[in-house]
């Protein structure tokens, strides 16, 4: 399954509640998610790196639904071919 075609899947599911709930809402449950994630890799949970990273898309793509954006459009207009800052591949921007 393509990225665009999960984002409509969750628009299909979830969007009347992604819109009740609101932005601000969507984007807490978004990272709390992530924290999960963190435990999960700090346990070396590797069902739990899964189900998390799984969670996360999903709630990225509701996101993405509320304002209008389509998550998979804006990641390739700004990763299409190379690093946005510095141009290459593989990237060659100091670390950080």
């Amino acid at each position: 399954m393509e990225l665009h075609t999960f984002q409509q899947l969750m628009k299909e599911l979830y969007f009347p509640r992604d819109v009740q709930r609101g932005v601000e809402k969507t984007f807490m449950w978004l990272t709390e998610e992530v924290g999960e994630l963190g435990r999960a890799i700090r346990t070396q949970d590797e069902e739990g790196i899964r189900e998390e990273m799984a969670d996360i898309l999903a709630w990225l793509c509701s996101l993405g639904n509320i304002l209008d954006v389509n998550i998979e459009e804006a990641a390739l207009g700004k990763y299409d071919e190379a690093c946005p800052r510095c141009g290459k591949i593989p990237c060659e921007c100091p670390l950080q």
